[in-house]
């Protein structure tokens, strides 16, 4: 049956153990029991539970991990410190918004469907942080505990025939060019750059499969792209379990569908939504993967080159 006990420690270390209670109550379960039985068998592991009261000495819980015996290295009532997310996260997920808007997406995100997003990235290119790196974002299920997400301002993907919100969001001008047009009662969309008039980086709508169905969208703006690989190659320098680059068939091609579960487990770097699970298809067969790769990774190498003093590749 169930286990009731209780501490009694200082406002600080009692939230610090609130947070923790989560993966503590996971050992509920039968099998977990008898795997803790069969731990507190071993000397090694009363050896680290005799050492544990050295370890309370300060407002902070802190688990230090001994043979293996503890995967979570610290945690603190302020968030997980920088060693422990570089040591842990290692996938950036991409979304597009199917909000058009930022503005709209965040109204959504938070005050509809209560999930959240690390980053928002607008039509004009700006960045919005709505999450701290060391916070879980509630955005991709099962890649939640090991990922930073960002929602692209789009409004997304649809099968021909069904390109009603393209036509609502799309205009073309008499000089051919492609723009978009936020819905009037979006009001002006919330974009931060006055008189912003954003544009498809390509000016026709762009048609592929995600999963083996037909889409349509159109492509996200320049300034987004730019924006994107300035953001990629930040995460990937600051959290290097994240390589720059994304799943990818045995051609080399990026992959258009879920990646198998048994590979998506170790695997280590960019991800589309829809490489996570056969319902979704963000960010859409629009999205310029080697574009986004190629710049990330220029501007890693400019990085490394600038902190060596030696030149870049092709420079």
């Amino acid at each position: 049956g169930w286990k009731i006990g209780w501490s009694v420690a200082s406002p600080t270390l009692t939230a610090a153990l609130r947070s923790a209670h989560q993966f503590l109550t996971f050992a509920v379960a039968t099998p977990l029991q008898w795997g803790a039985v069969e731990a507190l068998r071993r000397k090694e592991f009363m050896a680290y539970t005799v050492s544990l009261p050295d370890h309370f000495d300060t407002d902070e819980l802190c688990f230090v991990p001994q043979d293996g015996w503890c995967d979570i290295l610290s945690i603190r009532t302020n968030g997980w410190d920088l060693a422990t997310l570089q040591g842990c996260v290692d996938q950036f997920v991409i979304h597009y918004d199917v909000a058009g808007t930022s503005r709209q997406c965040f109204y959504i995100l938070h005050d509809r469907r209560e999930l959240s997003v690390h980053f928002l990235l607008d039509l004009d290119g700006t960045i919005y942080q709505t999450l701290d790196l060391q916070e879980r974002a509630r955005h991709a299920s099962g890649a939640n505990d090991r990922s930073v997400g960002i929602e692209i301002a789009n409004i997304g993907a649809y099968p021909s025939g069904e390109t009603g919100p393209l036509e609502q969001w799309y205009e073309r001008e008499t000089n051919g060019e492609v723009r978009v047009t936020i819905p009037a009662r979006f009001g002006d969309g919330g974009l931060l750059t006055t008189n912003f008039v954003a544009r498809p980086a390509r000016m026709e709508p762009v048609t592929n499969t995600i999963h083996g169905r037909m889409l349509v969208q159109y492509d996200f703006t320049p300034e987004q792209y730019d924006a994107l690989a300035h953001l990629t190659a930040a995460l990937c320098g600051v959290l290097p379990q994240i390589q720059c680059d994304a799943p990818r068939n045995a051609d080399g091609v990026v992959l258009a569908e879920k990646v198998p579960d048994d590979q998506l487990q170790h695997y280590h770097g960019l991800l589309g939504h829809f490489h996570l699970t056969t319902n979704k298809t963000d960010p859409g067969p629009a999205f310029d993967w080697e574009k986004l790769l190629e710049e990330a990774r220029k501007l890693m190498a400019e990085q490394k080159a600038a902190s060596t003093n030696e030149p870049a590749a092709g420079h």
